[in-house]
């Protein structure tokens, strides 16, 4: 049975940059009050990346998967697997990732979405890992992809000013040397209404609220225990000792929540992968593009350990233990 390694990673962002300044000032017009100050003390964000009105999540997805394509020295066609990790697909039907493929210009390989909202590309990474090491593909592509400011509510200050839009994309490729040491996935359906987007379509009209709600402090406390309690389960079961790991690619959601967990698994900040500040709340890209910019900037050596987790609506958790 082959194993699955990591051969190519990219990103892609709108190339729009809203800072909190210029955020602030656009909010002001709302009758909404922030200021630089206010979201960089309770967040650590700085800017996000806003997509145009009109940009489809399929958009982005293809620019990030053909810089992944690139870095693993492939072509699309080289490709059996494609899974598009998203809470805001083009459209109801078809798959993003169907879309994908199609701008790819290829044919013929499985392509399907995952939704388990910012945990989303974990488990489309823990999912490709389990076909490719099946046999059932030699080479998966994995993207993160999100257009979230099309589901802000623009007068809420507690969410609109978290999020950004974005895409991350990985090249899953099969190996004789393990790679993929161990995942975990978990999810508590009970919790779901403290991170929703509960809007639907029916008989042509939108229904319920159509908008990101969260309850901060529930999400906070949750994140912080799933992750932490994740964290030990996939080292337990990889047996790996936390020391060993030499990075950490968290959810970029709050710069607290990821502060506060590296304390509790007694991991150094300086092992923290951070783009929240440049980024902002990406969702289901969020880890992706972090992996992308760490592999790129070369702090990410061959053969180190990176531990990749993720938290989001569902409420759902996961994490996917690498070796590099």
């Amino acid at each position: 049975m082959p194993y699955a390694r990591i051969t190519g990673t990219g990103g892609y962002l709108p190339p729009r940059v809203v800072t909190n300044d210029d955020l602030a000032a656009d909010l002001a017009t709302r009758g909404v009050e922030t200021s630089n100050d206010w979201i960089v003390e309770r967040t650590g964000i700085r800017q996000r990346h806003i997509a145009a009105p009109g940009t489809k999540t399929s958009e982005l997805a293809t620019h990030a998967a053909r810089a992944a394509l690139e870095n693993a020295g492939l072509q699309a066609d080289d490709i059996d697997l494609i899974i598009v990790a998203t809470s805001t697909p083009d459209f109801i039907f078809p798959s993003t990732a169907c879309l994908v493929q199609a701008n790819l210009g290829v044919g013929g390989a499985a392509a399907f979405d995952v939704q388990a909202v910012c945990s989303g590309f974990v488990y489309a990474l823990a999912t490709a890992d389990a076909i490719v090491r099946a046999g059932r593909a030699r080479h998966a592509l994995i993207i993160g992809a999100e257009v979230f400011s099309s589901i802000l509510d623009w007068s809420d200050r507690r969410t609109c000013v978290l999020f950004g839009d974005g895409a991350g994309a990985m090249v899953l490729s099969a190996a004789d040397e393990p790679g993929i040491l161990a995942a975990r996935l978990n999810a508590d359906g009970r919790q779901q209404h403290i991170l929703c987007a509960a809007g639907n379509v029916s008989d042509g009209k939108v229904t319920g609220d159509p908008f990101l709600r969260m309850d901060g402090q529930a999400v906070f406390k949750l994140a912080v225990n799933s992750l932490v309690r994740s964290a030990h389960e996939v080292c337990d079961e990889a047996g790996i000792n936390l020391s060993e790991i030499d990075w950490m690619v968290p959810h970029q959601a709050n710069i607290r929540i990821l502060n506060f967990i590296s304390r509790k698994l007694g991991l150094p900040e300086e092992k923290l992968i951070v783009t929240l500040d440049l980024h902002a709340n990406t969702s289901a890209a969020s880890v992706p593009l972090a992996f992308d910019v760490a592999w790129r900037d070369g702090r990410m050596k061959p053969g180190q350990l990176a531990l990749l987790q993720g938290v989001g609506g569902g409420f759902t958790w996961g994490s996917v233990l690498v070796r590099l």
